[in-house]
């Protein structure tokens, strides 16, 4: 349901599903050891199925923060090319967004995909039931905590993708307020706005293939911390 890419409301419900059936029906086997036995009374069924439940949205929403910080780099560019207004929806993050945080987020899917990052994913709920033994009691406390941590963590990569464009704003700003100093009757907006337009998405380019690689091994780190060393 948050797994970033199969649980965006792009895929169709059926296919989301049959997905989720394929791994239940192909991890149980491996997992029968670590389950606990049937419970007594319906009461605890049920809170064991809650409980399960919150794992698996606790790993979903980790993976779903980290993805956040191309949306966050996306809208920080935008602001800095005069793009912010350019929104247009985004499967990824399902809202609208601007138009430059909307590439970088189906980029960064692709790329997870490409380098089967994916697999991290899937790997860290089967590894989830020897991290988290089924039946015990969940520590709410730290869960808690480490989705803070995220979400900083996640706000904190977004800005440090954004950097080489706010370094390239603040020098273009600086320059421009210079220029109207000495040029007051030069029409800046008409002018100038297309030299940053176009100055911004150049060096989006240059600057793509690292920032994404950088995105990559950082939402490694964030997945691999359920896996058993």
């Amino acid at each position: 349901m948050l797994m970033p890419g199969i649980g965006s409301g792009y895929v169709p419900m059926n296919i989301r599903l049959a997905i989720a059936l394929a791994v239940c029906f192909i991890v149980t086997p491996f997992l029968s050891q670590s389950l606990p036995g049937m419970p007594g009374s319906q009461i605890d069924l049920m809170l064991l199925i809650l409980t399960e439940m919150i794992i698996g949205l606790f790993i979903g929403l980790v993976a779903r923060i980290t993805m956040g910080a191309l949306q966050t780099a996306g809208t920080l560019i935008a602001l800095f090319a005069s793009l912010a207004n350019a929104m247009i929806r985004d499967p990824i993050a399902e809202q609208q967004s601007s138009l430059i945080a909307t590439f970088l987020s189906l980029l960064g899917m692709v790329l997870i995909v490409v380098a089967d990052l994916h697999h991290l994913m899937i790997r860290s709920v089967v590894e989830s039931y020897s991290l988290f033994q089924p039946g015990q009691q969940l520590e709410l406390g730290d869960f808690s905590e480490m989705l803070a941590r995220r979400v900083a963590d996640s706000f904190e990569l977004g800005v440090q993708l954004a950097s080489p464009f706010l370094l390239a704003a603040m020098v273009y700003y600086i320059g421009l307020g210079i220029l109207g100093r000495l040029m007051p009757a030069l029409p800046v907006f008409i002018v100038v706005m297309p030299i940053q337009i176009v100055g911004q998405i150049g060096l989006l380019m240059l600057s793509l293939s690292a920032l994404m690689m950088y995105f990559l091994s950082r939402f490694e780190e964030a997945i691999i911390v359920f896996l058993e060393p």
